[in-house]
């Protein structure tokens, strides 16, 4: 049996923000507490929700005590603000850490047995939907607006906790490029690779079925084409991105994702490496070490990255245009091709461990070991 969860209603386009007042005043909600980092409130962008609410006649209070990396503290101080502010509902404006944050706050709320963030890591047991949550991407990458994941990090252990929850997911999603025009160039590559990575990770996980391969392999075509132009600021690759990412979620949200995210996710907790830059560097090398378990699969990735001739192509010769067009992709926008600059070397054995511990770990096509993800890491170093 197959389980597929989706938000209960997502808007997307040009002009979607207006409909985060709709929805609000629709379904009665009294009072809003947004979650929202300090960047976004200091740059005028979480404005860009607020002008709507004031326009609406609707409350809401601020809480942006929210690191680019959320940690256990930001989720127990947002509870509390929650509590303060009288609020019945959130709004999450801004890319991953905002949007985790808040389904940690939402779900400690109605699930008060959880108030210890650390016994939501893993598949925790809740009983109650959280909180409602009204998500708003200001990034094209994450696709927190309609996974049932959160990732917090433990500060004290220098490690990240995957949640996984089908009572986390935002009910509704409003993906609206305009949200994302301020988004530095740096920025839109490294969300966007990341959004790449969801795409092509989830295509080849263990989990993976067909109706997953459909949003998969749609997400990564969506991407390969509008990711240039989603850096440069064009609108149609702002728009091609704002929806390419949202797919790619709608898909691995519901099967797994592998190694990459295991490898990543340890380097946002002891360097605080941005998640879209980690998965970028760390993609292709993965690719190549999987490749040999994946059949005819990427023959699809490499046709829907853009190569031509693939029907023609041996399995070598397709696999190979696979990674290489992924390479060349991070390549356009700027990414770094290692991790030089950002692993110490005795620091490899901590970050394997770690990796192997992932949730993510166990959904990736080739069984591994710590032993075999620590060649990894120094191949990238």
């Amino acid at each position: 049996m197959n389980r597929f969860i989706l938000n209960e209603t997502s808007y997307h386009g040009k002009g979607a923000l207006a409909a985060v007042a709709d929805e609000a005043k629709n379904r009665g909600f009294k009072k809003a507490l947004i979650c929202s980092d300090p960047d976004l409130i200091k740059f005028g962008v979480t404005k860009k929700v607020t002008d709507v609410l004031d326009g609406a006649g609707l409350a809401y209070e601020l809480y942006s005590d929210i690191k680019p990396n959320p940690t256990i503290e930001n989720v127990q101080h947002g509870v509390e603000e929650f509590k303060n502010a009288g609020a019945d509902y959130i709004i999450a404006v801004g890319g991953g850490s905002s949007m985790d944050t808040a389904k940690g706050i939402g779900i400690i709320i109605n699930n008060p047995e959880f108030a210890d963030v650390r016994s939501l890591e893993g598949v925790a047991p809740t009983k109650k939907a959280s909180v409602p949550i009204i998500a708003v991407p200001t990034t094209a990458g994450t696709a927190a607006e309609v996974t049932i994941n959160y990732v917090i990090t433990d500060v004290e252990k220098n490690r990240k906790m995957v949640c996984v929850d089908p009572h986390d997911i935002p009910i509704v999603a409003v993906v609206d490029p305009d949200m994302m025009s301020t988004m530095p160039k740096s920025l839109t590559a490294a969300t966007g690779m990341d959004a790449l990575t969801h795409a092509i990770e989830g295509y080849i996980t263990k989990g993976a079925w067909e109706l997953s391969d459909m949003f998969h392999l749609k997400a990564i075509e969506i991407i390969a084409r509008s990711l240039r132009g989603a850096v440069e600021n064009t609108a149609d690759g702002r728009e091609g991105m704002a929806l390419g990412q949202y797919v790619a979620g709608m898909g691995f949200s519901n099967v797994g994702l592998g190694i990459v995210h295991s490898m990543a996710h340890p380097l946002g907790a002891l360097y605080d490496t941005p998640h879209g830059i980690a998965n970028a560097i760390i993609l292709p090398t993965v690719m190549e070490y999987n490749a040999p378990v994946t059949g005819e699969k990427y023959r699809d990735i490499a046709k829907a990255m853009g190569v031509k001739g693939t029907e023609n192509m041996s399995q070598e010769e397709y696999r190979k245009a696979a990674v290489d067009a992924v390479k060349q992709l991070a390549k356009d926008v700027g990414i770094p091709d290692n991790l030089r600059d950002i692993v110490k070397p005795e620091d490899v054995q901590f970050l394997s461990e770690s990796a192997f511990a992932d949730a993510c770990r166990p959904g990736n096509p080739r069984d591994t070991s710590v032993e075999e993800i620590a060649e990894l890491y120094r191949k990238l170093l």
